[in-house]
C-alpha cells in the first residue's frame, strides 16, 4: 500500500511539474546547471553578471530558485548537477505578514515560521479569525486561483515556530500516513516555572479533552483519551525557571502543555494549564524543529525556526 501511495505521488508530480513551478517561479526564467560546488550569490554573479545589489534584490524578492525550491540566502552552497532558475519578468513574488515569515517553499510544500496570537487553522467558536492557513491560502491563490493548501498538523494559537502545509492532498496523505514514525522529529522548547530537577525525563500519559471547557487533562491510566509521549532534556536553568528541549513522538492537542502541568512546572505564561500571571506577556512555547521524510524521494527534509530571545532573558 505504501509503496504503491509513494509510485502514485511521484507519477502525480512529473505528471504537474511543468505548470506548477509557473505558480511560484514566474512563466519565463532563465536556467543554469551548476557545473563546481560554489556559494550562490558568486555563482549568480558569474552567469548573469548584473550588480551586487540586483543580484541581492533578485534574491529578496524570492525569484531566485535551486532546484525548483524558492531560495533566499546569498551563502547558500550550491553542488554540482542542481539547476538554478531566475526570473527576470514578471510580477515580484513578495509576501509580507506581521505575525507570518516563509521557510521554504517548492511544488509539494510549503513551510513557514508562525508567531505567537495567530490560530494555525479554523478554530470552533472562531470563524471570522485570520489563522495561517487562511493567510497562507490567500498568497498561493494570488499566484494561481487553482493552487490550495492542505493541512499536515496544527500548533496552539499561542505557541509559536515551523509549521507545514502541504500543496497537493496526495502529499498530505503521505506525510501525515508516517507523521508518527521514528525519522520523523517534532522539537519544542519549552520554558517552564520552577527547577525542574532531572536533567531529562520521558512523560507519559492519556489526554483527554472536557468538550464543556476544551481544557485537555492527563490520566495515568487508559480511559479512553489519547497516549501521549513527551521526551525533555534540561536547557538550562535560572530565575526560577527552567528551559527544556522537548520531542513529542506523538502529537496531541495541547500535549507538552498539559504534560508540563502534570509534573508541576506548567510552561510560563501558560494560565490555561496552572501557571501564574506574569510580567512575560507571551506562552513560552516553541516549535524549533521538524524533520519529516519526503514522499518524493525518501530523503529527510528539515526545517527551523530559531528559539525566541525572550525565553533566554527572562532566566538572568
Amino acid at each position: 500500500m505504501a509503496h504503491n501511495l509513494h509510485y502514485l505521488i511521484k507519477t502525480y508530480f512529473a505528471m504537474i511539474k511543468p505548470t506548477s513551478r509557473k505558480n511560484f517561479i514566474r512563466e519565463r526564467s532563465t536556467d543554469f546547471v551548476v557545473n563546481e560546488p560554489a556559494k550562490l550569490f558568486d555563482f549568480l554573479q558569474q552567469k548573469i553578471g548584473s550588480s551586487r545589489n540586483n543580484i541581492k534584490s533578485l534574491l529578496a524578492k524570492r525569484l531566485v530558485s535551486v532546484d525548483g525550491a524558492i531560495e533566499t540566502r546569498y551563502d547558500y552552497e550550491l553542488s554540482k548537477g542542481q539547476k538554478i532558475s531566475v526570473c527576470f519578468t514578471g510580477k515580484k513574488n513578495t509576501f509580507a505578514h506581521p505575525k507570518i515569515s516563509i521557510i521554504y517553499e517548492d511544488d509539494a510544500f510549503l513551510v513557514v515560521d508562525k508567531k505567537e496570537g495567530i490560530l494555525s487553522v479554523p478554530a470552533p467558536n472562531h470563524a471570522a479569525e485570520d489563522t495561517v492557513l487562511k493567510v497562507m491560502v490567500g498568497y498561493v491563490k494570488r499566484q494561481n486561483r487553482q493552487n490550495a493548501l492542505y493541512t499536515v498538523h496544527r500548533i496552539d494559537r499561542d505557541t509559536s515556530g515551523v509549521l507545514m502545509f502541504t500543496k497537493t492532498p496526495e502529499v498530505q496523505q503521505a506525510v501525515k500516513a508516517h507523521w508518527h514514525d521514528s525519522d520523523h522529529r517534532k522539537v519544542y522548547y519549552a520554558l517552564v516555572e520552577g527547577i525542574v530537577e532531572k536533567d531529562e525525563d520521558t512523560v507519559e500519559s492519556w489526554l483527554k479533552e472536557d468538550p464543556k471547557t476544551y481544557i485537555v487533562h492527563s490520566y495515568n491510566y487508559d480511559n479512553g483519551g489519547m497516549y501521549a509521549v513527551t521526551k525533555y532534556k534540561v536547557i538550562q536553568r535560572g530565575n526560577g525557571r527552567t528551559l527544556l528541549k522537548c520531542e513529542i513522538p506523538t502529537g496531541r492537542k495541547n500535549q507538552i502543555r498539559v504534560h508540563m502541568q502534570s509534573i508541576g512546572h506548567p510552561i510560563v505564561g501558560d494560565v490555561k494549564y496552572g501557571a501564574p500571571v506574569t510580567s512575560v506577556k507571551r506562552l513560552c512555547l516553541h516549535a524549533t524543529y521538524l524533520a519529516i521524510k519526503n514522499p518524493m524521494n525518501g530523503k529527510i527534509i528539515s526545517f527551523e525556526s530559531p528559539v525566541p530571545r525572550i525565553f533566554y532573558t527572562v532566566m538572568k
